[in-house]
């Protein structure tokens, strides 16, 4: 559960919004078309216009397009004798893609300039000769030497600090580091008082952390405390800031805590500034909540740049909770809310899945006047794309097209992405053309997104055209196009690919982070390579890479699906057959230990070389001891406070559909109770044949998965119903498929003429035929005619190993000559049963029809006293 923000006692009214108006009732009728069917579905039909719709001229209520400063950074650094590093030069924290990722959301900047709120910084009071002063710096201050006569000329009529400032910060929207710095050693020589040179050098010091010139402003802070004109709050304040900016948190916190050293009381620019440092380095949210909490002990009351800084830690981690109570607070208190305030809202509620309250969140902005702008959009956007809602996202460009609203590169990515998740990639390359005519290049995720899509579809000629043009097109890939290679290189079984893929990764010097190496688990895993796997789990935990829920969900996942596994053999280690030992801390670290020697990527380069020759390990059933597994694999993700997600159940579930021992099963299934009883209890309680007990319960689960897109609903019905059907709980597997149709997992699954499985796992699918069936029955017994021709739809098995082998259509088959339904394969369509409707409903008619029609529970309530035992299942460590 997300943290909650501390309980303040000061309440206050809203002030008065001062923005332009918004046009409501497009708002309006946006709303009642979105709570119609908040839930509906991607249409084939739909899709964005591309271009502007005919428009009126535009009123004064139409939002501009931001104005953009173009700075240019100077990178050239020079020694400067009076600033002085005495200490070890930082190590940035930022991973080797900051400057890929650097310019994704430069438009987002004017977002968060917070514009009408009081100036809580020095402000300045410069004369017009600091501004002549300026002109002649940028025109004739080329080298030191020039600048300095430049200085020297205006020196005697410079009105103190003040226009030194002036200079200072204007050379630093500039970008002109060099300038900005000799103008500070110049002033600060010069200056005789240690308050006008503490004020300069807390200028310098802001400017340089603004321009990502961290070192320097460290160095400058330094001099400035040894020769005793740094020892104030705005210098402390500022050098927080600078680290805080560039991403060095821990540092921010450590120049925080020491400012009680040198007897400075931190104020409301101090607070504000570690905050912003906390939400920037992804500080745990409870470490800020102590912060602003001392903050307000303090006396020290925060103010609207406070709340949007903790709104920006709880952005990060998805807290809408946390992020919810905290916009209720700034009204309680009376801070006026902005357009930052709101977008970051936005965010964190999308992060949470929470598409319908973000939707409601949104609608009530033109209320206060304050205008959603382009982030605003590509926020939901990109929300409801994340959560499959892709009508939803698409209807929203619609919008921002009709209200005038420029798309930037996120939002043009996120348009693209969508398009390309949906395998319609005419429409992606029209987004890539009009990009390019708005002057707007395609980036590294534009082509993340081509590539993650031409790979969903298999279309690997395709993969490797777009990933030339990348290249050629000296876009340089980061580390997320590496891992999406080799993702859909070893999914589609492309091992030698993805082995030269991350040769080529390698050489580019790139550092293998969580994502690259889940690829490669996965492909162990789906090959049945699991103790390679665990192995590889062991080396990427030793290199201080976290796993996240994916890794283990591919590690549970390949234990429920094999009982036997092989692993791969290089020159340093020959491993046995997997033995349950093996997950044991002390053997995986001697299994392993030569192999955390290779640091070069051999180890990986060797296990792709290894899958180029193996065919996949055969799926077998599993036994206790791979159930034993996946519970110590639940149990360490506990101990790293991983949290299990719908995959992580399903995946479970599978294990158990695979699972001969039904005691093994429940057992396993009562111990992850332990750990989650809502989502572990209703499935226990299902396969126990508690049902009355547990079905109010399952309501429940069932509305947290409506939320989920419809490809992870599904997943979870079918699990489930798999598992209930495999250990003969028929009635209640088909409870719950029905209970997902009824919430439209499977849309259009249903209709008096045809049933279409096609998305549906075999277990889910037999229950759904026998319901099928009965419904029609009743048809039948009211007196009513069956259409003409009836039509049971499974696929024909065009992506099986063996074209037109469909194992769901194996399963229908066998199970409609068991019930001895008079349906046949049609002559033209192998994954189509036909009958007609006369045929059907005479046997419908006939008096033992029924009776193989009803499905039971081999299991009920009384039956399972005996299980009630505590259970044995020992767990181990991984």
């Amino acid at each position: 559960m997300a943290s909650t923000p501390p309980h303040c006692s000061i309440t206050g009214t809203t002030k008065p919004y001062h923005n332009n108006p918004y046009p409501h009732s497009h708002f309006k009728n946006h709303r009642q078309t979105h709570h119609q069917n908040p839930h509906q579905r991607w249409t084939a039909n739909q899709r964005v216009s591309l271009t502007k719709p005919p428009l009126p001229p535009p009123s004064r209520n139409a939002p501009k397009p931001p104005a953009t400063t173009t700075t240019t950074t100077t990178t050239t650094t020079t020694h400067h004798p009076q600033i002085h590093p005495t200490f070890p030069s930082l190590q940035s924290p930022k991973s080797e893609l900051a400057s890929d990722f650097s310019g994704r959301r430069s438009t987002r900047f004017v977002s968060k300039l917070n514009f009408g709120r009081p100036r809580t910084t020095m402000g300045t009071r410069h004369t017009s000769v600091a501004e002549e002063a300026l002109q002649n710096v940028i025109e004739y201050g080329k080298d030191e030497g020039a600048l300095e006569n430049v200085l020297l000329n205006f020196e005697s009529r410079l009105s103190g600090s003040d226009d030194y400032i002036f200079l200072l910060r204007e050379l630093g929207n500039r970008g002109d580091c060099k300038k900005a710095i000799c103008c500070f050693e110049f002033a600060v020589k010069r200056e005789r008082k240690k308050n006008e040179q503490g004020k300069l050098a807390s200028a310098m010091i802001s400017t340089l952390g603004r321009l990502g010139k961290v070192e320097i402003a460290k160095s400058v802070f330094e001099a400035a405390l040894i020769e005793g004109y740094g020892n104030t709050v705005y210098a402390f304040s500022a050098i927080i800031s600078a680290y805080g900016r560039s991403g060095y948190c821990d540092e921010a916190i450590k120049v925080f805590d020491s400012m009680k050293h040198y007897g400075l009381k931190p104020n409301l620019v101090t607070y504000n500034a570690v905050i912003d440092a906390c939400g920037k380095g992804g500080v745990e949210f409870k470490r800020v909540v102590e912060i602003f909490d001392e903050m307000l002990r303090n006396g020290v009351q925060p103010d609207r740049i406070t709340f949007n800084s903790l709104l920006a830690v709880c952005s990060r981690g998805g807290l809408w909770e946390a992020a919810r109570s905290l916009s209720s607070e700034m009204l309680n208190r009376g801070i006026d809310q902005d357009i930052f305030t709101y977008n970051t809202l936005l965010d964190a509620v999308c992060k949470g899945g929470q598409m319908d309250m973000a939707f409601e969140i949104m609608s009530e902005m033109p209320a206060k006047n304050i205008l959603p702008n382009v982030v605003t959009y590509s926020t939901m956007i990109d929300g409801y794309a994340k959560a499959g809602r892709f009508d939803d996202a698409l209807n929203l460009f619609n919008e921002m097209k009709f209200l005038c609203i420029s798309l930037d590169r996120v939002s043009y990515n996120t348009l693209l992405s969508i398009y390309a998740k949906l395998g319609r990639f005419q429409e992606a390359l029209d987004v890539c053309r009009e990009m390019e005519n708005c002057g707007i290049r395609k980036d590294v995720v534009t082509y993340n997104a081509l590539l993650g899509g031409y790979g969903k579809q298999c279309k690997y000629d395709e993969v490797r055209r777009v990933f030339g043009e990348m290249k050629a097109g000296r876009i340089s890939p980061n580390l997320l196009t590496y891992s999406t290679l080799i993702d859909v290189y070893s999914k589609g079984g492309l091992y030698r690919e993805a082995m030269d893929v991350f040769r080529e990764f390698k050489k580019a010097g790139l550092k293998a982070d969580v994502v690259l190496y889940s690829a490669v688990i996965d492909a162990l895993c789906k090959n049945g390579l699991v103790e390679s796997a665990v192995s590889l789990l062991d080396e990427m935990t030793k290199e201080g890479i976290r796993p996240n829920v994916v890794t283990y969900n591919s590690i549970i996942d390949a234990f429920g699906r094999s009982a036997i596994t092989e692993s791969v053999v290089d020159d340093t280690v020959q491993t046995s057959q997997l033995q349950i030992e093996s997950l044991s801390s002390g053997v995986v670290e001697e299994a392993t230990k030569s192999l955390l020697a290779d640091r070069e990527g051999n180890r990986i380069i060797k296990i792709f070389g290894q899958l180029t020759v193996e065919k996949a390990g055969q799926a077998k059933n599993c036994s206790g001891q791979e159930m034993m597994c996946i519970l110590a694999v639940f149990h360490k993700m506990h101990e790293l406070e991983i949290k299990p997600n719908v995959v992580t159940f399903s995946a479970i579930l599978n294990a158990c559909s695979r699972c001969n021992s039904f005691e093994d099963a429940s057992m396993l299934l009562e111990e992850l109770r332990l750990f989650d009883n809502q989502v572990y209890g209703v499935a226990h309680g299902l396969l126990m044949g508690y049902r009355e007990n547990v079905w109010e319960q399952a309501q429940s689960l069932f509305d947290e998965v409506k939320l989920m897109d419809s490809s992870t609903a599904s997943a979870f019905y079918n699990a489930l119903t798999d598992m209930l059907w495999h250990f003969g709980q028929k009635r209640g597997a088909q409870l719950v498929v029905l209970e997902g149709k009824r919430r439209q997992v499977w849309e259009n699954v249903w209709s008096e003429s045809c049933l279409d499985l096609h998305l549906m796992s075999s277990g889910a699918a037999r229950a759904m035929v026998h319901a099928w069936l009965l419904n029609i029955r009743s048809i039948v017994f009211e007196g009513h005619e069956l259409p003409k021709l009836l039509s049971i739809l499974t696929g024909w098995g065009k992506h099986s190993k063996v074209v037109g082998d469909s194992t769901l259509r194996r399963a229908i088959e066998a199970l409609l000559m068991g019930m001895g339904a008079p349906f046949r394969l049609a002559k033209c369509n192998l994954g189509r049963f036909i009958s007609t409707g006369s045929v059907v409903a005479a046997w419908l008619r006939e008096s033992g029809t029924l009776k193989v029609l009803v499905l039971h529970d081999h299991r009920t309530d009384q039956e399972n006293l005996r299980f009630g035992q505590a259970s044995n299942l020992q767990t181990l460590q991984l």
